[in-house]
């Protein structure tokens, strides 16, 4: 009988290859995509960066994604629905968006700063605008706020017919500027000053 030889050592890499399939390969390459961005920055990431990160082909990753822009997109989109922010329910209004905005701050700080870096490199190699790729993260689907605000009119605190969808997106554009311009998270008297000074005398219902 032939003798039989051995298998080649496989590396940690082989291992890696074999082991993940479809979804979790997904994850794991928008996971390193994410990272490469964190660190490198947009102009440096590079299809093969992310691809040596993640231990595996470029091939691999042009089999999801057409060209760098997407990957980074789909990769900021991945890091949002992975570190989703919880819904508060309180019992009112006022104590409600304070949490949420809190909320907000404590874990999207990091997402803002990182995207509001990407822009100009996304602006200049796909002409994205910010709001632009803001709908594209975002998706089409409802906004956390929604479930505060349904829930504040059917107690009677806010009237949803009378108020613009401008004013009711006001308090998160407004911490979303500061996180913008200051590249921290925002202080808790900021946010309870754009809750108590500013949202909730421009939204108060009779009842309120």
């Amino acid at each position: 009988m032939p003798s039989e030889q051995a298998a080649p050592p496989q590396t940690p890499a082989d291992v890696v290859k074999r082991r993940r399939r479809g979804t979790e390969l997904e994850h794991a390459l928008l996971d390193a995509a994410w990272e490469e961005l964190a660190e490198a920055g947009f102009a440096k990431l590079t299809m093969e960066s992310v691809a040596d990160r993640a231990k595996t082909g470029v091939a691999v990753l042009y089999r999801r994604w057409a060209n760098k822009n997407d990957l980074v997109l789909a990769a900021i989109r991945h890091y949002g629905d992975t570190h989703p922010v919880a819904v508060p329910d309180t019992g009112n209004l006022r104590d409600d968006m304070v949490a949420l905005l809190e909320n907000f701050n404590a874990g999207r700080t990091e997402l803002a700063t990182l995207v509001g870096a990407t822009f100009a490199g996304l602006h200049d190699s796909a002409g994205l605008t910010p709001e632009a790729v803001r709908r594209i993260v975002r998706g089409d689907g409802p906004s956390l706020s929604d479930e505060v605000f349904r829930r504040a009119h059917d107690r009677g605190e806010i009237d949803l017919s009378r108020i613009p969808p401008d004013l009711l997106e006001l308090p998160f554009q407004l911490l979303r500027h500061d996180v913008l311009m200051t590249l921290e998270p925002v202080s808790a008297e900021r946010i309870r000053s754009i809750v108590d000074d500013i949202f909730r005398p421009l939204v108060a219902g009779p009842t309120a």
